[in-house]
């Protein structure tokens, strides 16, 4: 097997799509024998990072979700080529407010830094890369 095979997604930006995305971090996580819970822990920030780019990267282009598999540690990269965003211009979500507030929006990136163990993300007015590292040993 090649060292780091990487697994290469272009989904258009239609209803439910995520899923797609979803589907085969299940399929990588099982081929790296990662925990129920990381796999689930994936999903879930995958599904956040698919939405955000879904919904803000204003593009009209497909999405690209990149997995690059290795011994250590899975990395998942999702691309747009959008409008991109201003990291500075992001508010941590007020947890009072968002609890009584009727649209629960506005924690994607928070819970996606929460669920994996390491984030990162380029943006400009190209597009964005957001990079999602889950690591195969818990680091405690």
């Amino acid at each position: 097997m090649k060292k780091n095979p990487t697994v290469e997604l272009k989904l258009p930006i239609l209803k439910d799509m995520e899923l797609v995305a979803t589907h085969t971090s299940d399929v990588v996580a099982k081929h790296m024998n990662l925990s129920e819970e990381k796999s689930a822990e994936i999903s879930m920030a995958l599904i956040e990072a698919c939405i955000n780019a879904f919904e803000h990267s204003e593009t009209k282009e497909d999405i690209y979700i990149h997995y690059i598999i290795s011994d250590e540690k899975l990395t998942i990269k999702v691309i747009d080529k959008g409008v991109g965003f201003d990291a500075s211009s992001i508010e941590l979500p007020n947890i009072d407010q968002k609890i009584t507030d009727e649209r629960k929006r506005g924690w994607g990136l928070m819970l996606i830094k929460e669920l994996m163990d390491k984030v990162d993300y380029e943006s400009d007015n190209t597009g964005t890369t957001l990079t999602m590292t889950k690591n195969k040993e818990t680091d405690e």
